[in-house]
Parts: structure tokens; sequence; C-alpha cells
């Protein structure tokens, strides 16, 4: 087994055990919960890669289980919804959740997206040390205006005072310093950080932009760092910071 432990909630029988069954093909360790009760339960007593969460379960349902989650932890959480719950798809996203599949869906989809989050988990996250000083992780931090992100050791900092981050929003602010200047569409963005090309929804790259406004921005009114582009898409201005 890899040690990369993924935890299935959704009160469908069939579906967590299609998605167990799938990935422990892949050799990592997968535990299910039928209700959201049981996967705060299990999230607390266990450290997961990532979580794959309903949005629609009994007892606790998926955005309440995804904003306790979001209280203590950053880890990557990937959320099952119904194509009719579009509200919800927002509501989820806006506290956290990194992404989201609608049902009925390709397990070979929803396996894609499991393995790009935990790729960009493992390199950004604890396992960078595995290459020491020759990996451009271990060598530098992005910096701009009061920003540092660390590529090392997965933080964020504003002005020296360090904020959280979800895994999507650290990647997604990772790919705008590293380009800054140049315009983006939601397309371009949703494909190099979702690593996807199929862009279901432009509101998930909307939603994840104006939650990290809220976070790294001195107005999120009036963006100076991630800013819109209207007609095309955004642009990260920190030569201008």
């Amino acid at each position: 087994m890899t040690g990369i432990h993924i935890l299935i909630a959704d009160d469908e029988k069939e579906i967590r055990e299609l998605l167990k069954t799938y990935l422990e093909r892949e050799t990592y360790v997968a535990d299910t919960a039928h209700n959201g009760e049981e996967a705060l339960r299990l999230a607390e007593e266990r450290t997961y890669s990532l979580i794959v969460l309903d949005l629609m379960m009994p007892k606790v349902d998926g955005i309440e289980v995804c904003r306790r989650l979001r209280q203590t932890s950053n880890v990557p959480i990937l959320m099952l919804t119904a194509k009719d719950q579009e509200v919800d798809k927002l509501v989820g996203l806006s506290i956290g959740a990194d992404d989201y599949i609608t049902k009925p869906f390709s397990i070979h989809e929803v396996i894609a997206r499991i393995k790009a989050h935990l790729r960009r988990y493992k390199v950004l996250g604890s396992e960078n040390s595995e290459n020491s000083e020759n990996s451009p992780a271990a060598e530098k931090a992005l910096t701009s205006g009061g920003l540092k992100l660390d590529l090392k050791t997965f933080t964020m900092s504003k002005d020296g005072e360090e904020i959280a981050l979800t895994a999507k929003e650290f990647e997604l602010l990772k790919f705008f310093m590293t380009h800054p200047e140049q315009v983006f569409t939601k397309t371009q963005i949703f494909r190099q950080v979702w690593n996807s090309d199929y862009l279901e929804d432009d509101n998930t790259v909307m939603v994840h932009i104006r939650k990290l406004r809220k976070k790294i921005e001195e107005d999120p009114s009036d963006p100076k760092r991630i800013v819109t582009v209207w007609g095309i898409g955004y642009k990260f201005a920190g030569e201008r910071l």
C-alpha cells in the first residue's frame, strides 16, 4: 500500500463501493462513511490525503461537513453533486471545496481528478523533502508586494502574517504569481490549475478567485493583485505592487 489514505463519504452504497474498489486498485487506502456525521468522526480519528464528499447526505450534509473540516484542515476536498444542485455547488466551493464532479459521473474522470489533486498535494506538501536541495520548490519562495508563497512548506504569508489557503487556492495563487502580468481566460486557468480540459462551469474559477481575493487583497471589491481583464479573464498584477 502507498500509505495515501482517502475518505469517501456518500450515502449511496453503490457509489462508495465503486470508488473504494477503483481507488484500492490504484493501491490507495480507502475508508468509507455513509453519512456526514460518520465522515466527521473518521476525519478526527485519522489523517487523510484527500476526501471525496457527497453534497447530499443524512444527519450532516456535505456543505456542513466541508465547513467544519475547513476550520482545522486544508485537505483537498472533492465534492460530488447532482446536476440540479447549482446553488449548492457554489456554496460548497465558497466554503472551501477544491473541486466538484456532477452525478452521474465517469469513474475514470473521478479517479483522474483525484490523482491530479494528490500529485499537487504531494509536490507542494511535506513530501517536498524527498528531493531536498535539488528541488525547485526547496530552493525558493514566490514573493510579490508583501505576499510570500513558500513552495517548500506549502504556506502563504501577507505582510509577515501567515494566512491559511486550501490546496486549490495555493495552486491558483502559485499559477498567478509565476505568470505576472499575463492575461488568462477562465478556461486556460482551469486547464492549468485543475489539470483538466473540460470546464463544466466557469463559476468554479470565479468562486476560487473570489475566495482568494478575500485573503490577499486589501479591498476584495477593488482588487489590485488578481485583476479582472474585462471580456478576457484575469491577470496577476505583480509588477505594479
